[in-house]
């Protein structure tokens, strides 16, 4: 079992001091990869549902620092550690200029960039971005993952999509990862299973809170759609990377059936979900360390290093 941890990109946190420390502890204790969320800015008021919160409300104030600014500045300040977009809300950006971005992260990292992928759900965000319409984002999202291969691989190239044209254009250098930097796809509904076994490299859902427990059972199940459709696909079901991200929202709630919420309890139990989650073939598990300050982020992280890992193996 590999594991990640969330940078944080909003709040007090957030801060160049805050998120290199948290970048440079967990890279110093073994872990795999950095966490980076994506928004650009908050409506006042908003009709849209969060869907990992029971209430629906965002927690975020209207603060965000830019995805492509952390990720630069935390490439720069470690040497091992993955850089995960988790996840790029694709269709807020030109995608032409997104491969170029992601394509030059690669190279300046050494090769450290893991593209996590949604298709975003704050609609006012797309609407104050001038992004392509709301009700298309997930066709947007497809043929944005189709250039970025194409431009990450091919040059000159050209494309005529429904949404997006060039003809004989350089987007060079390539990345360093062959035949591309991994492309995780972020969600757990059915289009985002059919996404992941079409054009990705791993599945990343959100999971083991209130609003979406995801538990072991449900897992499994889904584990077995993505298996027939990749199948389908005719693409390798065994060469997809499984990465279970379990955020801190609404620790205060119980599962809707009352049970204890995975990760959460004293090492033990936690050491036990996390081998459970190993068996139905999840690789790679997220967890939430932040704190209302760095150095309480940090005890978190080093108490799960410490004190959960060795109970593992």
């Amino acid at each position: 079992m590999r594991y990640g941890f969330y940078l944080p990109t909003r709040g007090p946190t957030a801060t160049r001091d805050g998120i290199l420390a948290l970048a440079r502890e967990g890279e110093r204790l073994g872990l795999h990869s950095a966490m980076i969320a994506d928004h650009i800015v908050f409506p006042v008021e908003s009709q849209s549902p969060y869907p990992y919160t029971v209430d629906g409300k965002h927690p975020s104030a209207g603060d965000a620092l830019e995805t492509f600014s952390i990720l630069g500045v935390v490439a720069g300040a470690t040497e091992r550690l993955r850089l995960v977009t988790s996840v790029l809300v694709l269709p807020y950006r030109n995608p032409v200029l997104t491969a170029k971005m992601v394509a030059s992260l690669d190279v300046l990292s050494g090769g450290r960039v893991t593209l996590g992928v949604g298709t975003g759900w704050l609609q006012e965000e797309f609407a104050a971005l001038g992004s392509p319409d709301f009700a298309a984002r997930g066709a947007v999202t497809d043929e944005w993952i189709a250039i970025f291969k194409q431009l990450w691989s091919q040059s000159p190239a050209t494309f005529d999509g429904r949404f997006c044209r060039y003809a004989d254009i350089r987007c060079e250098p390539f990345p360093v990862q062959k035949p591309h930097p991994p492309i995780w796809v972020g969600g757990h509904s059915r289009a985002a299973l059919r996404r992941t076994a079409r054009h990705g490299d791993g599945w990343h859902p959100v999971g083991a809170i209130a609003a979406s427990p995801l538990p072991p059972q449900e897992m499994r199940a889904h584990l077995d759609t993505l298996k027939r459709l990749t199948d389908d696909a005719a693409r390798d079901f065994s060469a997809l990377t499984i990465s279970y991200k379990a955020p801190l929202y609404d620790t205060s709630l119980p599962l809707p059936d009352g049970s204890r919420r995975p990760f959460a309890g004293n090492p033990e139990e936690i050491a036990a979900d996390i081998r459970t989650f190993a068996v139905i073939g999840v690789h790679e598990l997220i967890f939430d360390f932040r704190g209302q300050s760095i150095a309480a982020s940090t005890e978190r992280l080093q108490h799960f290093a410490a004190e959960i890992i060795p109970l593992v193996a």
